[in-house]
C-alpha cells in the first residue's frame, strides 16, 4: 500500500507542485513523504473593467494599472482618501508656521524687554556712580580747604621747621602748593574707614567697604594706633611682643599665626620662602611650625596630644585623710572545683543554678558582711582557660586571692594559671581545699602538689594560710573568713574616701533598657550620683548606681562594687575609671584615647616594606579562613570567647573574628554576615524580630549558645572541615626487574619477580635505580603470563609496562604503594 493510499493529494487547484521526501529514522526505517511546493498566485485583471472618470489619476483611469479586483467605487473612495489627507496636512503645516511665527514674536518681545530693564539699570547704576564720585569729589575739595585752612601759620610767627623747607621749594618748585596740599587729602581719604566720611552710598553699602569683607576690631585699633602715632610726630614702630606658642604634633597654619598674633599671609609668606607651598588651611608639623616661630621671634612650648590626660592628677595621699576599707578577695581555681558553690555558701545565695551549665561565665562582684560586723568583697572569677584575662583583671585589683583545689582533684592547668596571676599581682594567696566532704578527698595530696608550684601552706611549715572546707555541708567556713580577717588586717588597708572617685571596670554589658551598664570597683575615692568619668575610650555621667543587691545608691565608697549606668557606649572589661571635672574634658580625653586606640591597631595591621606585604599577601593565598560574627551579653564573655577564636587553627586554617560586640543580634550583623558569607554566634542573645526575618530571607546561619564549651567545639569542628584531607601512603609490595622485553605496539615490558607483598594494577608505582627514584606513575599494563591481571602476588612472576616511560632496566626496583585519604581535625 502506497503513502497516498489512492488518494488525491490536497492542495490550492492548479497551484502545487507534487514531490517526494525520503526521511530517516533510528534502526534504519525510512518513508516517503508528499511534499508540495506552493506557487505564487498571479491576479490577472478583469477584461472590461469599469472607465475611469476624467478627474481620476492615470492608476485610477487606466485599468491596466488598477490592482485587479477593485471597482470604480472602491478606486474613487481610495482618492477621495489620498486628497483629503494632502489637504489635512497642507493645513496643518500651515497652522504649525503660524505657531512658529507667533512664538518667534513672542521671543523676539521678550528680548526687547529683558535688554531694555537692562539698559535702565545700567543707566540708574551709572547714575548712582556719577552720584557717588562727585560727593566723594566735594567732600575731598571741602577737608582739603578745610586742611589748608589749619596748616596755614599766623602772620609773623616763622618758626624754624617751617623755614627749613622753604629754600629747597623757593630755588627748584617742583609742584604746586594745590598739589601737594591734595596729595595728604587723597591718602587720608583712602585710610579712612569711611565712618566718620558723611554719606553711606549705595555702592559702598553693597560692597561693604572692602569687596566684601568687614574689617575686624582688631584691624580698627591697629588703624587707630598707627593714626595716633602719626599724629605725634612720626612713624614710631612698636615694640615686639614676645609670645610663648604651644605647640603640639600638627597644626593648621591659620591657627600656628593666630597663636603667635601674626598676619597670615606673613606666615604663608615665610613658608614659600623655606620652599613649602601651602595654604592657610592646610596642616603643616611640628618641626616646620617650630622654625617659624623661631623665624619670628617667639618662644616655642611643645605640647603631646597625651597632655589632655594631665587632668586626670594623681593625688598624694596624705595619711591623715587615709580611712580603712574592706578587703577585695577574688575566688581562683579550676573548673567545677566549687569556687562559685565556696562563695553562695558564704553568700548564702544560689548563683550557680543562675548560670548556664553550672559554670560562671563571667565575673561576679558581692559584698558580704560577717558576723562580726566586717564587709568583705568577693570577685568570683570564671575558672576556665578561655577566661585566663578576666581571672588576670581579677588578680589586678584584688587584695587577697583565695585559690579553691577540690581535694578529689587535686592541682589542675587552670589552678597553676591561678597561682601564676596572684603571684604576678604580687598578693597573698590562702589555699582553700574544698570537697572534703567527697570519699576520695586527699587534702594532703593537695598540699603536696601545691609544692610544686611553690607554695607552701601553713601545714607543710610554710607561710600560706590553708583551710579545709565542704561548700556543700558548710564546713570550714568560718575559719575561712577569719583567715581572711587576719590576712587584711596584716595588709592594713586603707583609701582616702574624700576625693575623685577612681576605679576598674570588672565587667561591661549592653542592656536594652538601661544602655551601656559598666560593673565598677572603687578602689579609692567616693562615686557619686552626677560625677562626670572617663572610663578607656569613653565617658559618661552616673546617672544612677546598683549595688550588687540591686538596690539602688547614691554614692559607692573605695572596695565597693556597683552596676555604673549613664555611659555613651560600651567599655572593655579591665579599663581604669576616672572622675573628671567638667564634661569636655572627659570628652576630649576619649576622644584621644579612641583616635591613639584606632591609631594603634592601623599600625599593628599595616605590614612596614613591600617585601612584608608580599609575605602577607602570599601566607592568606595559603591559609584558608572561617569567618564569624560574635555577639554576647557582656563585654568580658566577648573577649574571651574572641581569645578562644584566635588560638583555634594551624598553618592552613584559621577562625577570623569578623566583628565582636555586645548587645542582641541587629540586622546590621546580619548584613555583614551576608556580604562575608559568614555565621553569626550569640553568645546568651538572641536576634530581634528583623533580624530573624532579614536571616532567613538571605540566608544567614544564626547560632545560640550559652555555655562557652559548646560554641568552641562547634567552632572546631566547622573549621576542620576546611582543612584539606591528609594522603597518606601505604607500601603494598616490591618487584624485581629480571628482564626487558620489546613488545610492538606497547614498548617496553619489564619482566619481574614481585620479591615483596603484593602488586596491584590500580596502585602507584615508584621506579628505583640504586635506591634512586627516577620515576614515579602508574602501570600501564600488569600481566602474567599473557592474560591481564589485577594483581600479583609475592614470589610470583609478571609483566609490567610503564604509563608513558620506557627507560626500564634489568635489576631496577619497582616499588608499589596506594594513596589513602585520612580527615583532618583541629585539636
Amino acid at each position: 500500500m502506497s503513502d497516498t493510499d489512492g488518494k488525491k493529494t490536497l492542495g490550492l487547484r492548479g497551484g502545487s507542485r507534487p514531490g517526494n521526501v525520503k526521511q530517516s529514522f533510528s534502526h534504519g526505517r525510512t518513508k516517503n513523504v508528499v511534499v508540495e511546493t506552493k506557487r505564487k498566485r498571479v491576479v490577472v485583471p478583469k477584461p472590461g473593467a469599469g472607465k475611469a472618470g476624467g478627474a481620476k489619476s492615470a492608476a485610477g483611469g487606466d485599468p491596466s494599472r488598477r490592482p485587479a479586483g477593485i471597482s470604480d467605487a472602491e478606486m474613487d473612495r481610495r482618492l477621495r482618501a489620498v486628497q483629503a489627507a494632502k489637504a489635512r496636512e497642507v493645513e496643518e503645516a500651515a497652522q504649525r508656521a503660524a505657531e512658529e511665527q507667533e512664538r518667534a514674536a513672542d521671543r523676539e518681545r521678550r528680548r526687547a524687554e529683558i535688554e531694555a530693564k537692562e539698559r535702565e539699570e545700567k543707566e540708574r547704576e551709572e547714575a548712582l556712580k556719577a552720584k557717588a564720585e562727585e560727593e566723594k569729589r566735594q567732600r575731598e575739595e571741602a577737608e582739603a580747604a578745610a586742611k589748608r585752612a589749619a596748616s596755614a601759620p599766623e602772620p609773623g610767627a616763622a618758626s624754624p621747621v617751617n623755614r627749613a623747607p622753604a629754600k629747597p621749594a623757593a630755588a627748584t618748585p617742583r609742584k604746586t602748593d594745590q598739589d601737594r596740599d591734595q596729595r595728604p587729602a587723597r591718602n587720608k581719604g583712602r585710610d579712612d574707614d569711611g565712618r566718620r566720611s558723611g554719606k553711606l552710598t549705595l555702592n559702598q553699602a553693597l560692597r561693604g567697604g572692602e569687596g566684601g569683607r568687614h574689617r575686624s576690631m582688631a584691624a580698627m585699633k591697629r588703624k587707630q594706633e598707627r593714626a595716633r602715632q602719626k599724629a605725634m610726630g612720626g612713624n614710631v614702630e612698636r615694640e615686639k611682643i614676645v609670645r610663648n606658642v604651644n605647640l603640639p604634633e600638627a597644626i593648621v597654619v591659620s591657627e600656628l599665626a593666630n597663636r603667635m598674633a601674626e598676619r597670615v599671609g606673613a606666615v604663608v609668606k615665610s613658608l614659600m620662602q623655606m620652599g613649602m607651598m601651602v595654604t592657610q588651611n592646610q596642616t603643616i608639623d611640628a618641626d616646620t611650625a617650630e622654625l617659624i616661630i623661631e623665624e619670628f621671634g617667639h618662644n616655642v612650648v611643645r605640647v603631646s596630644d597625651a597632655d589632655v590626660e594631665d587632668v586626670i592628677t594623681k593625688v598624694e595621699e596624705d595619711s591623715k585623710d587615709l580611712q580603712p576599707r574592706p578587703p577585695v578577695i577574688t575566688v581562683m581555681g579550676h573548673v567545677d572545683h566549687g569556687k562559685t558553690s565556696l562563695l553562695d555558701a558564704i553568700r548564702n545565695a544560689k548563683v550557680v543554678s543562675g548560670e548556664a551549665g553550672g559554670i560562671t561565665q563571667h565575673i561576679g562582684a558581692y559584698q558580704v558582711k560577717t558576723e562580726d560586723g566586717q564587709l568583705l568583697t568577693f570577685l568570683d572569677t570564671p575558672g576556665h582557660a578561655a577566661f585566663t584575662s578576666m581571672r588576670s583583671r581579677g588578680a589586678q585589683v584584688t587584695d587577697i586571692v583565695v585559690l579553691v583545689v577540690a581535694a578529689d582533684d587535686a592541682v589542675m592547668p587552670q589552678t597553676i594559671e591561678a597561682i601564676n596571676h596572684a603571684k604576678a599581682a604580687g598578693v597573698p594567696m590562702i589555699v582553700a581545699i574544698n570537697k572534703i566532704d567527697r570519699p576520695d578527698a586527699n587534702p594532703d595530696k593537695v598540699r603536696t602538689d601545691l609544692l610544686q608550684h611553690e607554695v607552701i601552706v601553713e601545714k607543710m611549715s610554710g607561710e600560706v594560710q590553708d583551710v579545709e572546707v565542704s561548700a556543700i555541708n558548710g564546713t570550714g567556713l568560718d575559719e575561712l573568713l577569719e583567715a581572711i580577717s587576719l590576712q587584711s588586717e596584716l595588709l592594713e588597708l586603707k583609701a582616702n574616701p574624700d576625693r575623685a572617685a577612681q576605679g576598674a571596670v570588672i565587667e561591661a554589658k549592653l542592656d536594652i533598657g538601661r544602655g551601656p551598664v559598666a560593673t565598677v570597683l572603687v578602689e579609692t575615692g567616693t562615686l557619686r550620683q552626677g560625677d562626670i568619668f572617663v572610663v578607656g575610650e569613653q565617658w559618661g555621667k552616673v546617672r544612677a548606681m546598683e549595688n550588687d543587691k540591686g538596690e539602688r545608691v547614691k554614692e559607692a565608697g573605695p572596695s565597693v562594687p556597683v552596676e555604673v549606668l549613664g555611659l555613651n557606649g560600651t567599655p572593655e572589661a579591665g579599663d581604669v575609671l576616672n572622675v573628671t571635672e567638667t564634661e569636655a574634658q572627659a570628652r576630649e580625653i576619649a576622644e584621644y584615647r579612641a583616635n591613639a586606640a584606632k591609631d594603634k591597631r592601623a599600625a599593628a595591621g599595616a605590614a612596614t616594606t613591600l617585601e612584608q606585604l608580599m609575605a602577607n599577601a602570599k601566607a592568606d593565598e595559603t591559609v584558608s579562613e572561617l569567618p564569624i560574627l560574635l555577639k554576647a551579653d557582656v563585654q568580658g564573655s566577648a573577649e574571651a570567647i574572641v581569645q578562644a577564636m584566635e588560638k583555634i587553627g594551624n598553618d592552613e586554617v584559621r577562625v577570623r573574628v569578623l566583628h565582636s560586640g555586645v548587645g542582641a543580634i541587629t540586622e546590621t550583623d546580619v548584613g555583614l554576615a551576608e556580604a562575608s558569607n559568614a555565621p553569626i554566634m550569640g553568645f546568651n542573645v538572641r536576634a530581634n524580630a528583623s533580624a530573624r526575618n532579614t536571616a532567613n530571607q538571605k540566608g544567614v546561619e544564626i547560632r545560640y549558645y550559652s555555655v562557652i564549651y559548646d560554641l568552641v567545639d562547634d567552632v572546631k569542628a566547622a573549621a576542620s572541615g576546611l582543612l584539606s584531607a591528609e594522603i597518606r601512603e601505604k607500601f603494598i609490595g616490591y618487584a624485581e626487574i629480571k628482564e626487558v622485553f620489546k613488545v610492538t605496539g606497547v614498548g617496553k615490558v619489564a619482566g619481574c619477580l614481585v620479591t615483596e607483598g603484593i602488586a596491584r594494577r590500580s596502585a602507584g608505582v615508584r621506579l628505583l635505580r640504586d635506591n634512586v627514584v627516577i620515576h614515579e606513575g602508574t602501570l600501564k599494563t600488569l600481566k602474567r603470563f599473557k592474560d591481564e591481571v589485577a594483581e600479583v602476588q609475592s614470589g610470583q612472576e609478571c609483566g609490567m609496562a610503564f604509563e608513558n616511560y620506557d627507560d626500564v632496566r634489568p635489576k631496577d626496583v619497582i616499588e608499589i604503594f596506594e594513596r589513602e585519604e585520612v580527615t583532618r581535625t583541629l585539636t
